[in-house]
């Protein structure tokens, strides 16, 4: 009974609001294209699992790594610059590089896009990330993320899932955010410190604002360049790469009442092992709870070792099936993952990939083996869950609209171009959305496993009271007289974890890359390469 009342709910939804499982393009720029985000269009199939997407034709093939090209060695920061000029200049059509700002030492903070379109905007395409490095020391990450480009560039012509990420995900991979502690660290070094921290002295995954307590830390440049990229560019889902462990965690990071527990004899509950403060530890879950546990699975069960929730040494903990929540584990302020979720709404999943730190290079090929099908498999949960467009009546997108699941109080926004994007597990849900001068709308809808809701939202504009209107005449009036082509700029504000709670962060619209360099705020991004057939003045950063 209950399956038929949800077809029935569909039924009367799709009618009522314009559900549909083929987009509707809105009224945008003529350069735009169209991308299908249908997994059953090469991947017939498909069948559901909790290990992600499955099924007998839709497995990632297996990377036989050209050594030639990249070796399973350890690059410092020149080695990998050239790795990745060089590759963006070999594949222009699948790859764009830029730089997000630089290290305290003046070290570039390289990202490289990979996609179908590197250098233009698809709708209904999602931007998804992976970064490494954060801690200077933890080096594996920055390695299998190299390697993560090199296997998706030569894999696009041969294998029909790779074909298929590429051609509907824009992948940006910065393999290393923290290039001048890596630079102090030393090969071979499983524990300790050295190189952890940026070369003042701070730790990166501990500088970002926090949601639950007051961070004094003293932003830093690493940080503040992680903070206006994820700010200009609308990112759906996030990996973060360590070492020192082997587990996936989630949000919370940081809880409201983490206690540090000082005597190992007087303190109840699980503790952690004398490299970090021993804490009392207990879950602190997010809103979106079920889908970070999805997708921190997703990882863990592709994973070769993961998902058995071994511990790497006999006085550090077990995982069960290889996830846990942040806090849980041990409590942490300013973390990066709490960050993206709750002030951009984000999904990011902090990755330990290693329990050595800094191991043996000859032990990379292990770990990139090991790595391989999670990092494809969690990017490709990007298209899982409900998307779709904003729109007002004429069928123009609205920027910023601020939409929220009905009792998932962190909430997101829409694109330049109006998308919105959302990771769900199946079910029925109820899409709240929110718009400066326009009525707010609720939308029911279903999610389904085999293949991402696309809802259509259309917002009807508020009336203004007759006061409001006569205001309004007399302030238009001169425009009549002197038109402006000046157009403002939007304020974004973000819904907190509470529905009283809102953080707003100041954005300029969109830019585009034509050649040389863009200012966006405080952060020149450059674009690496420009390819001959004018591509390059399509960069764009939805």
């Amino acid at each position: 009974m209950l399956k038929y009342k949800s077809l029935a709910l569909l039924a009367v939804t799709a009618c009522a609001v314009g559900v549909a499982y083929a987009i509707q393009v809105p009224q945008v720029q003529d350069q735009l294209s169209l991308a299908s985000t249908d997994r059953q269009d090469v991947l017939p199939a498909y069948q559901s699992s909790p290990n992600g997407f499955t099924g007998a034709s839709d497995q990632p093939r297996a990377y036989r790594p050209d050594t030639a090209s990249l070796d399973f060695v350890y690059h410092n920061h020149d080695d990998m610059t050239r790795y990745l000029r060089a590759t963006t200049a070999r594949y222009p059509n699948l790859t764009a590089l830029y730089s997000i700002g630089k290290s305290v030492q003046g070290r570039d903070l390289w990202v490289m896009v990979v996609s179908s379109s590197p250098y233009e905007h698809m709708l209904g395409k999602p931007d998804v990330k992976y970064i490494g490095n954060i801690h200077g020391n933890e080096a594996v990450g920055r390695e299998i993320l190299l390697h993560l480009i090199q296997y998706l560039i030569t894999s696009y012509t041969t294998d029909p899932y790779i074909k298929w990420l590429l051609d509907n995900t824009r992948i940006h991979i910065l393999p290393s955010l923290n290039p001048d502690g890596y630079a102090a660290s030393k090969e071979g070094t499983c524990d300790g410190g050295q190189g952890r921290y940026n070369s003042r002295g701070f730790d990166l995954n501990r500088n970002f604002p926090d949601y639950f307590k007051q961070n004094n830390k003293r932003s830093q440049p690493e940080t503040e360049a992680v903070k206006e990229w994820i700010n200009k560019i609308q990112f759906v889902l996030s990996g973060s790469l360590h070492g020192g462990a082997l587990v996936a965690s989630y949000p919370y990071d940081n809880t409201p009442n983490a206690k540090i527990c000082r005597s190992s004899s007087t303190c109840a509950g699980p503790l952690l092992s004398s490299v970090f403060h021993s804490y009392v530890s207990q879950p602190s879950l997010t809103p979106d709870d079920d889908v970070f546990k999805h997708l921190s699975l997703t990882y863990a069960n592709n994973h070769a070792k993961m998902s058995r929730g071994v511990a790497c040494k006999s006085a550090s903990p077990s995982f069960e099936n290889g996830i846990t929540n942040g806090a849980a584990w041990y409590p942490l302020t300013g973390g990066m993952q709490d960050f993206n979720y709750v002030w951009h709404g984000c999904l990011e999943v902090t990755l330990e990939v290693s329990c050595c730190k800094f191991p043996p290079a000859y032990e990379l090929r292990k770990y990139w083996d090991d790595n391989q099908l999670s990092l494809i498999k969690f990017l490709a949960e990007a298209h899982r869950g409900v998307q779709g467009f904003v729109m007002d009546p004429n069928g123009s997108p609205i920027e910023k609209a601020q939409l929220k699941i009905k009792g998932r109080d962190v909430g997101f926004a829409t694109t330049k171009y109006g998308e919105f994007w959302r990771v769900l597990m199946p079910g029925v849900y109820k899409l709240e959305v929110f718009a400066d001068g326009f009525v707010p709308r609720d939308v029911d809808f279903m999610v389904v496993e085999q293949h991402p809701t696309l809802l259509n939202v259309t917002m009807q504009p508020s009336k203004p009271s007759s006061a409001e209107s006569s205001a309004g005449q007399l302030e238009l009036e001169p425009q009549k007289k002197k038109p402006s082509s000046v157009v403002a700029l939007v304020r974004n504000p973000i819904r907190g974890p509470t529905a009283s709670t809102t953080i707003s962060t100041s954005t300029a619209s969109d830019a585009t890359i034509a050649s040389g360099e863009e200012e966006i705020g405080s952060t020149t991004v450059r674009a690496e390469h420009q390819p001959e057939n004018g591509a390059g003045d399509q960069f764009v950063f939805a």
